[in-house]
């Protein structure tokens, strides 16, 4: 079971590593972008986004 999360969490990490990556002047322009944002709107952003993983790992589950 250990081994299930060590793979996940090195799933997250290349994913999370496309952007810059890949873009990274984009993804810096994003950033800079999401800095500017209000708070409440990035805390909704965040769930919207935990909502529909949880929703996603269920249904895969």
């Amino acid at each position: 079971m250990q081994l299930d999360w060590i793979k996940l969490i090195a799933l997250v990490l290349i994913v999370e590593a496309i952007g810059p990556f890949l873009f990274p002047q984009k993804w810096q322009k994003y950033l800079a972008q999401m800095a500017r944002m209000p708070t409440e709107h990035l805390r909704m952003v965040g769930a919207i986004l935990l909502a529909t993983g949880t929703i996603i790992l269920w249904l895969a589950g």
